[in-house]
């Protein structure tokens, strides 16, 4: 057997993609931060913070069991093209996703196509579903770090 062929270095004349510097933030964590900035500083979005039961839940159960717990509730609640009481399926409190999904306006699939541009009326794709809970686990994890962003107050 012979050995593959040693991978012929890149041609310096040919651009390709900039090496990425393992420092450096993670580009979608910061598009992510940005959405979720601009989200908050709407008044009825702003005044969703984790707290009691409800922090202690996500500090205690942590970031994986609280990312499938997002998966599965928005599978339930939002992902269909139709979900039931649409508008008014998501509760207040009782759980860290329902919060989050107030403050980060993936609450419905009204707040879904006017926050985020995903269209009413057909299943969310699986992209589409892990880009919410990509965004309502991104609001925990800042929840729980102490607050929502380096320019906001903690408000407890």
């Amino acid at each position: 057997m012979t050995p593959p062929p040693a991978p012929t270095p890149p041609d310096p004349a040919v651009p390709g993609p900039a090496p990425r510097d393992p420092a450096a933030p993670d580009p979608t964590a910061r598009s992510l931060d940005q959405r979720l900035d601009a989200i908050a500083r709407q008044p009825f979005r702003a005044k969703f913070h984790l707290r009691g039961r409800d922090l202690a839940t996500a500090e205690l159960k942590g970031p994986a069991t609280i990312r499938w717990h997002a998966y599965d509730l928005i599978a339930k609640r939002l992902a269909p093209a139709r979900p039931y009481k649409d508008g008014k399926q998501t509760p207040y409190r009782g759980h860290p996703v329902f919060v989050a999904q107030h403050a980060t306006a993936t609450c419905c699939r009204g707040c879904l196509r006017r926050w985020h541009g995903i269209p009413e009326g057909r299943a969310l794709s699986r992209a589409e579903h892990v880009y919410v809970v990509d965004v309502i686990c991104r609001w925990i994890e800042r929840e729980v770090a102490g607050g929502a962003g380096p320019d906001s107050a903690r408000h407890g």
